[in-house]
Parts: structure tokens; sequence; C-alpha cells
């Protein structure tokens, strides 16, 4: 691209959208990582699109589209953070990136948060938390709620605690398999959330190169066909408090609603499910009121 002259923010973009679709990539990287290269929020970026670029924010923001177009390495592994339900979360190798469809997760357990009649003794524990933006969106929707967070990973969770710290968040973090450090805390939970581990090894060659490559094994596969994570946490909820426990919510694979389902309904018999599409009408998450 001729940068002999001054370019326009949306003259960068659009070449950088460009050039990221004749790669095989998803185009709306460009502005991720054109905003992260100006330090200007989402707002003030389409604000200003016809405001000229500085040769050393272009040359430097060339360079990581590159770089993500050639290697697949996500963009949000070179700014080192990633947008969630409208805010920014440190995220690395050790952790998922986020995914916009987790936010019809959010959403659904807001509203089903939100009428409740008293929340000053409520528990939620999200449970595989990763970078942490489950338990942080919602203990920062719901201060007044006891919000506690395990990952087996001790990395995962030194990454969840840095995105705490900067939403000045109390949230309790535990270390181990899926439920087990919160059951060893002997505690009641009212909810329980996960976005566990579901997809089966068999499917990894179907993956793209950004995810199989640059996302945690531990929080993409699972066995038994991508459903042991599910199978074991809805075992462990058995041990918990029947009569604390209400509500079940999981982000699923699109094609396992059923076998979920069926494996929350041989738990619990008289539950009631829904199922959820994601913004593109995919099934993505479950919710059980137990």
């Amino acid at each position: 691209m001729n940068d002999s002259q001054p370019m326009k923010q949306y003259e960068v973009l659009r070449w950088a959208s460009s050039f990221l679709e004749k790669h095989g990539r998803e185009s709306s990287s460009a502005a991720i990582l054109l905003q992260h290269h100006l330090q200007v929020t989402p707002a003030s970026f389409y604000l200003h699109m016809r405001e000229d670029i500085e040769k050393k924010i272009w040359h430097a923001f060339e360079k990581d589209i590159k770089k993500h177009a050639e290697t697949g390495i996500p963009v949000q592994h070179l700014i080192g953070k990633a947008p969630f339900f409208g805010r920014y979360f440190i995220v690395n190798e050790d952790v998922l990136i986020p995914r916009f469809d987790t936010e019809v997760l959010i959403e659904k357990i807001i509203a089903c948060l939100e009428v409740q009649e008293d929340l000053s003794h409520f528990t939620l524990v999200d449970v595989g938390t990763g970078s942490g933006i489950i338990a942080i969106t919602l203990k920062l929707a719901f201060p007044m709620i006891n919000v506690y967070a395990t990952d087996i990973s001790e990395k995962a969770l030194e990454v969840a605690k840095k995105n705490a710290r900067i939403y000045e968040t109390d949230i309790e973090w535990l270390q181990g398999n899926f439920l087990e450090p919160f059951l060893n805390q002997q505690l009641d939970a009212n909810l329980i959330v996960s976005n566990p581990p579901y997809i089966d090894r068999n499917d990894i060659e179907s993956l793209q190169d950004t995810v199989k490559d640059y996302d945690p094994e531990l929080a993409l596969y699972a066995e038994n066909y991508g459903l042991q994570a599910y199978q074991t946490i809805i075992e462990q909820t058995l041990q918990l408090n029947r009569h604390a426990l209400q509500y079940l919510f999981f982000e699923i694979g699109y094609l396992q609603a059923e076998a979920v389902t069926s494996i929350i309904r041989t738990a619990y018999p008289s539950s009631d499910y829904t199922v959820l599409q994601d913004l593109g009408g995919q099934n993505r998450v479950i919710s059980a009121n137990i």
C-alpha cells in the first residue's frame, strides 16, 4: 500500500479488511487491531474515520495485520486483550479468547438474577473461569452477590486475578478440577455457570488455526465426544445442598443441546430447561431451573 501521502483511517481500515479477507481471516479483526494502535475507544474510532494516520502508527499496524494473516496468531494475543460485554479483558496463551457468543450466556443470567427478590445471600460459581470474564462481568452487574470461580490452571487464574484487579471486583478464586475446590469449601451455591471445554478431539482438523494453534487445549477439548466436562460438573453438583441450588447455565457446542439436556434431566428429572441461540442462530446456551 502506497504511503507516500497521508492515509485516512477509513482507507487504512478498508485496506486491512480486504487484506484479511483475501487471506481467509475475519475482516472484523482489522478494526480491533487499528483501535489498539490508535489507542482510541470504538466510539471515538468511528467518529474520526476521516482523520489522517501517522506513518509510524500505520507501519506498526500493517506489520501486525500481516503477521496475523500469515501466521494465524490471534489479534487479541498481539494486543494482549479482548473485548467482552463492553469491556476489555487481559488474555494470553493461557486462557480462551472470549467469544461474542458467550454474551448470550451473560444476558440470560442477568435476566434470571434481575427477577430475584433478595440477592444479598446469593452465591454464584463460575466453573472453569479461564480469564474470568463471566465471573467478573456478573459481579460488576450484581455487586451484592457472592461469586466464586474455579479453574484447574494456575496460569489461567493468574490472568483472571489481573482482570479482577483492573475492575476492582471481589471474587474468590479457587484452583482445582471443575467444582471440586468449591465443594471442599463446604458452602452452598445457588447458581452454577460454566463455559467448559466441549470440543471432541476428533474434530480438531475442522478448527481454524487461530483456535487450535493458540487457545489452550485444557479450555478446548473434552472426552466422550466433547461431553465429559458436562457430565463431571453435573455429577459434582449432586454433592451440593439441593435446597440451595436453583440454576444451572452452560455454554454448549451447537450440536450438543440434546445430549447436554439429557445429562441434566438424568441428574434432575424434574428440571425445566431452555435452549438459547447465539447471534448466528445456532444453539449456544442451556439454562436449567432445577
